[in-house]
């Protein structure tokens, strides 16, 4: 029985969505500016149709070359431009209604939110609370961070608050507690992800976060191609964020690592330990984290090239019928304006032994993806996205 691999290249469209100008987006073009200001060598995502994708969106294929897989792009339907929204809408649950989501004034965060933070929590305060760059905060407030006591709390264009504190002055287990105390305080608000944000360091020039990230989700509203899996038996592995983002609801064996090379090294471990009929997903954060957010094209740049000589190990590890199928949830311009996500379409590539090459075209939906690969897999329908062959 065949088996699905499904990565996720977090923060990578490939230009903006039809509905981009209401987010503010109108322009944006994450993997069509990279291309433009570094010459890419990437010959492993040209041949899976990525410049072919790009095309049906931009008008413009820069890669050129020969394809021999599956191509196409992908639209969100949900209102967000956020991991969980779009994660969400891949594996077939595409959202009806918006996020709740902090204005930008200072304070960003209720007054009574604040308070109840502080005192369920068992803090002296907190600081920043604002909108904020989640490497610039650190450098901001770390140092009276580690003076006072207070943990760093700020939030984005997202339905999110991040809090971030010194894992040895601070302490880590105490960040999840103060974590978990905003989680419970924050359902009603509805906002979507509370994030644990630890970091080391001793002054402001030397701070760093580590890979100790956690995320506190809610529960998506109705049953995942995870769950949908899970609930037919079958072998479900999950690496890196994969869990938190789903809320630890159908993710089989989460495998949580950090780092570029650490995520691609793992997943290639993974990948012969999933049984038949199997499916292991994948997150590749650090485009998002490392390189988007951060505004970085070079380095933006290089993690591509990275990952596609690295395609070369998973392809060599799949059997007769297995499927790898690459996508991302959302993009981040490394070139655009802020340092927020942006509202793109995502290319949706498909490869295999015996996958015949070709078009899929434009996707409305997400969903589309889940839904093909619930079918492809042999499992009851999703609620959304029609299927396309694999």
């Amino acid at each position: 029985m065949a088996r699905v691999f499904l990565f996720i290249m977090d923060g990578f469209g490939i230009g903006g969505a039809p509905d981009a100008k209401l987010f503010g987006d109108e322009g944006a073009n994450t993997f069509g500016h990279v291309a433009e200001r570094v010459k890419l060598s990437i010959p492993h995502l040209a041949s899976f149709g990525l410049g072919k994708a790009a095309e049906l969106i931009s008008g413009r294929d820069p890669l050129g070359g020969t394809v021999t897989g599956l191509w196409g792009a992908a639209r969100e339907v949900s209102k967000g431009k956020d991991t969980i929204t779009g994660h969400w809408e891949i594996a077939g649950v595409p959202l009806d209604k918006d996020w709740g989501y902090f204005p930008h004034t200072v304070p960003a965060f209720p007054q009574d939110l604040i308070d109840a933070i502080v005192q369920g929590a068992k803090i002296p305060g907190l600081l920043c609370l604002a909108h904020a760059s989640g490497t610039q905060v650190i450098e901001d407030f770390g140092e009276e961070h580690i003076r006072t006591g207070k943990p760093i709390a700020y939030t984005s264009a997202d339905s999110v608050l991040q809090i971030a504190a010194h894992e040895q002055h601070f302490g880590l287990q105490r960040l999840y507690d103060v974590c978990q105390v905003a989680r419970d305080l924050t359902y009603d608000l509805n906002i979507g992800r509370i994030i644990a944000r630890p970091f080391l360091g001793e002054t402001a020039k030397t701070f760093e976060r580590t890979g100790h990230r956690k995320d506190y989700s809610v529960l998506p509203p109705h049953p995942t191609l995870l769950n949908k899996l899970t609930e037919a038996g079958r072998d479900v592995i999950t690496v890196g964020k994969i869990g938190d983002i789903y809320a630890h609801s159908g993710t089989g064996r989460e495998v949580k690592v950090a780092g570029f090379e650490t995520l691609m090294e793992t997943t290639a471990a993974e990948m012969p330990k999933l049984r038949d009929g199997g499916f292991l997903m994948v997150n590749f954060v650090n485009f998002d984290t490392d390189y988007g957010h951060r505004r970085d094209v070079p380095g933006y740049a290089k993690a591509l090239e990275q990952f596609d000589r690295w395609l070369a190990t998973p392809l060599s590890l799949l059997k007769p019928g297995d499927r790898i199928v690459i996508t991302a949830d959302h993009g981040n311009d490394p070139s655009w304006t802020g340092t927020d996500h942006c509202r793109e379409q995502v290319p949706v590539l498909c490869v295999g032994p015996g996958l015949a090459g070709g078009t899929i075209g434009r996707r409305q939906c997400f969903a589309d993806i889940g839904q093909s690969i619930a079918r492809y897999l042999g499992i009851a329908p999703l609620a959304a996205g029609e299927a396309f062959g694999l």
